[in-house]
């Protein structure tokens, strides 16, 4: 027990259950007891503790915070599981967006935790250094984070030592000390040595604990086969490079060893974890057998490391299995190395273990390291889902990068996986290449007879893909092409692949506004997955259908469906629920309960968010801001549409940019801006928009001549929404201009296509003018149980608007400055803004400021809102 560092590490501690400091960080070269340190510490720390163990595979991110949930959910079950579904995703989501909730479910652990990195130096990955920056920037209170490592990450150290954020525990820290060195040595190895002999050795290891630990083994054997007087000769000797010290005393070791020891640590050296049902299959060997010799391992100090407090997983020091390997090489290509068995061999009975225990990623590890093509194709690819669509991206593609073109070209089949594997790790610009070289390798081996297994379904498999990125381009009618072409060439037992065609032609159709074939795309999926047991292309197709059901004005079946895709994702903070949530959003809102709208609207933005699906939470930022409108806030509105343009824009979300204009055209006009509306509107070709734009002029007449031939475009595409918002804004146009017959028969089929789905906010949104008119069609006894509850809707909207406002109407009249009068008195008279400007002599820009306040003051959002507002209170 090394005392004075257990106290260092111990002074972290408080009595409640936070800690002081974030990050305890154990750095220093290999062989400095850095691991031992940290176990002896938590062992006695009396807190709860959550250890990973890494390696270099681990570099993928994906794999990396797999594992990092595995290993706190031994502490905390519920840690990490809304994650765990969007890392098996076809196409995981980057670390950046899945932390956010892993840390809100380490938030909610009430007891301290501590979290154990060790071996962090094996990591080579940009994107898990910065999720390891993110997770320490934002680490709970109650979690403490140790890396053990043998060089710096690149954190902020500097930052977090002189905010007192950081314990450092470094080489000069963990060297033995000159007391610590004698207890090692002579009671702990059982030698005898005099001070002299080991002040000398202390010298020559500079306290490096593995030298030490390797000369006293060396040592022992010297001792008892040449006695004492030996000691100071050897300790004289051990000289060198800590590479040529260790290849002396591993020399020295291991061959003092049993032979059946000797041969194990040998042949067991390929594997990265031992247990002793694994070794007992890789050396062939009686049961129980392996479970011995590790134990017997551990006993005997040779560098064995155990896993789990069940002594059942282990692993050798990773120095100690790089020589063990190098020694199993040299022995194998010496004269007399026949005794030694190809490694290939003990690969591939470690991969079949692996695979009959369910562990598929280190089957394909091993499979790979024997060279078994075969094996190793199989096993990512014969087990349902592909195994590089569940965390095994990058360490595939590193194994197919390295077969030769050769090997590639003789398996068309790996040029396939290489481009699906290309689009798993985001590199979809080298998968097109990789789906050539495919087809190239096909038509040769046509050529030269031999063929192709399964050519077809192969052929079938490249369009699959060619379709999922095409999809990423908007490009539906390639989408929808090599769908087509999938469909018609997959084997019809493969039916991971066609469900996710399947959905992806339902995509196709909902971008090309095709929604009677995109429906029924998604039922076909939502069967097929049902069929298969693809929960989550289900959970992406009955989401898929609801929103086209939304579309459609069939609300309450949209919510059936909303909350069918939620039951099947069970957790409500799983990523996939995004969708499900930002739909029930839509729907809340147009249902008028805008508190239920907000909480779901956020929580759907979080959740895209994490996995960033094309343009969903961009999608979810423009509904939080058509929301934030709605209640009022206008300059809110405005700044949230302003970012939100910068983002679509940068990431080429085009099918974002006509909506985000659309709302920005409307907080204009709330604003009093019809000029700047005018020409956002034209510059989008929005009709709708335009047509809002004319009514604000005061020139109906220009409104309906674009919305006459956009309702009958939308009649003829059955878009029975945007049908709905033309024949609005029609009616209005109608009053404008003195028609009311034909505003009143525009209006109620306006609310014939709303009333099944109970549409209101539609129709709140278009303001005053629209409470007149639906006041008129009450008179007139159309539809009076749906139109009372319209008008209701106005009251409460009127009622929570005057309670917003700090003063009563008289107060409100009064508020109203003699300018902003004058100003309000144009504007009723039909003025543009740059006609007042020239009116009252004043900039425009002065103008449009006066618009502002004077559309504040009166809790509107336009200029024929202002007006009817001010008829209300006698202002005019």
């Amino acid at each position: 027990m090394r005392a004075h560092l257990i106290e260092r590490l111990n002074e972290n501690l408080c009595h409640g259950p936070g800690f002081e400091h974030k990050l305890t960080l154990v750095s220093a070269p290999t062989g400095f007891g850095k691991t031992t340190l940290v176990s002896e510490w938590i062992a006695g720390c009396e807190r709860p503790a959550a250890w990973l163990s890494l390696d270099k595979e681990d570099s993928d991110p994906t794999r990396f915070l797999t594992y990092l949930i595995a290993a706190l959910q031994t502490r905390a079950p519920q840690v990490g599981e809304a994650v765990l579904g969007a890392l098996q995703s076809p196409q995981p989501p980057p670390p950046d967006v899945i932390l956010t909730p892993l840390l809100n479910d380490m938030a909610t652990v009430p007891d301290s935790l501590v979290l154990v990195l060790d071996d962090y130096h094996v990591i080579d990955s940009r994107q898990v250094d910065d999720a390891l920056a993110f997770l320490v920037d934002h680490l709970p209170p109650q979690t403490h984070l140790v890396i053990i490592t043998r060089e710096d990450p690149p954190l902020p150290l500097a930052r977090m030592r002189a905010r007192g954020h950081l314990i450092e525990i470094r080489a000069d820290d963990l060297r033995f000390t000159p007391d610590e060195t004698v207890e090692f040595l002579n009671r702990v190895m059982g030698l005898t040595l005099s001070p002299a002999d080991v002040a000398a050795l202390e010298a020559r290891t500079e306290g490096w604990i593995a030298g030490l630990q390797l000369a006293a083994l060396a040592l022992q054997g010297t001792l008892s086969m040449q006695g004492r007087e030996d000691t100071a000769a050897f300790i004289q000797s051990f000289t060198g490079s800590h590479r040529y010290v260790m290849d002396y005393l591993v020399e020295e070791v291991l061959r003092k060893q049993p032979d059946h020891v000797q041969m194990f640590l040998l042949r067991t050296s390929i594997l990265d974890r031992l247990c002793g049902p694994l070794c007992d299959a890789v050396l062939l060997d009686e049961p129980d057998a392996g479970q011995t010799t590790l134990e017997y391992l551990e006993r005997a100090n040779l560098f064995l490391v155990p896993l789990d407090n069940e002594r059942r997983w282990y692993r050798y020091h990773h120095l100690f299995a790089e020589l063990l390997r190098q020694q199993w090489r040299q022995n194998a290509d010496s004269p007399s190395g026949s005794a030694a068995i190809d490694a290939a061999e003990y690969h591939i009975r470690a991969s079949a273990w692996y695979e009959e225990n369910g562990f598929e990623l280190d089957a394909f590890h091993h499979a790979a390291a024997a060279h078994d093509t075969g094996r190793a194709r199989r096993l990512i690819e014969d087990s349902g889902v592909p195994l590089y669509f569940r965390g095994a991206a990058r360490p595939i593609r590193d194994w197919l990068a390295a077969l030769p073109t050769e090997v590639l070209d003789a398996n068309p089949s790996l040029w396939v996986m290489y481009g699906w594997v290309s689009m798993a790790t985001f590199e979809n610009a080298q998968a097109e290449p990789k789906l050539q070289a495919a087809e190239a390798a096909m038509q040769q081996l046509e050529a030269d007879g031999s063929g192709a297994d399964r050519a077809r379904d192969l052929a079938g498999r490249i369009a699959a893909l060619r379709a999922m990125l095409a999809a990423n381009q908007y490009q539906t009618d390639t989408i929808i092409a090599q769908s087509q072409r999938a469909l018609d060439l997959l084997d019809p037992d493969n039916l991971y692949m066609r469900t996710v065609v399947t959905r992806s032609l339902a995509i196709a159709y909902q971008f090309r506004g095709e929604r009677a074939a995109a429906r029924k795309a998604y039922v076909e999926a939502i069967a097929m997955s049902e069929a298969s047991g693809n929960l989550f292309v289900n959970i992406l197709s009955t989401a898929g259908l609801a929103i086209v059901q939304s579309s459609d004005l069939e609300l309450y079946e949209a919510v059936e469906t909303y909350q069918r895709a939620l039951d099947l994702i069970g957790d409500p903070n799983q990523p996939t629920a995004c969708s499900p949530y930002l739909g029930l959003a839509h729907i809340s809102y147009e249902w008028n309960d805008l508190d239920r709208a907000w909480q779901y609207g956020e929580q759907g933005v979080r959740l895209a968010r994490q996995i960033d699906v094309i343009d969903v939470s961009a999608s979810g930022e423009l509904f939080l801001a058509q929301l934030t409108l709605a209640q009022g806030d206008v300059e809110q509105a405005a700044a949230m549409l302003s970012a939100l343009e910068r983002v679509v824009h940068q990431r080429r979300f085009v099918r974002q940019i006509p909506a985000v204009a659309a709302a920005q055209v409307r907080v204009m006009l709330c604003q009093g801006d019809v000029s700047g509306a005018a020409v956002l509107a034209q510059a989008h070709d929005l009709p709708l928009s335009q047509a809002r734009v004319h009514l604000a002029e005061g020139t109906p007449d220009r409104a309906l001549r674009v919305l006459d031939p956009y309702r009958q475009q939308m009649e003829t595409r059955q878009w029975p929404n945007e049908v709905l918002n033309a024949l609005m804004l029609q009616a209005l146009a109608y009053r404008a201009l003195g028609e009311s017959d034909r505003a009143l028969r525009d209006l109620s089929d306006a609310l014939a296509l709303a009333a099944p789905g109970g549409l209101i906010r539609t129709f709140v949104d278009e303001g005053s003018q629209m409470a007149l008119l639906l006041s008129e069609a009450a008179r007139q006894g159309i539809m009076p149980g749906y139109i009372g509850q319209l008008l209701a809707a106005f009251e409460d909207e009127a009622q929570q608007r005057s309670s917003a406002l700090p003063l009563a109407d008289q107060s409100l009249v009064d508020s109203l400055s003699q300018r902003e009068l004058e100003v309000l008195q144009l504007i009723a008279d039909g003025l543009s803004n740059q006609e007042i400007a020239n009116r009252l002599f004043l900039a425009l820009d002065t103008v449009k400021g006066h618009n502002r306040r004077i559309f504040g003051k009166l809790h509107v959002q336009r200029r024929t809102e202002a007006v009817a507002r001010a008829h209300e209170l006698g202002l005019l």
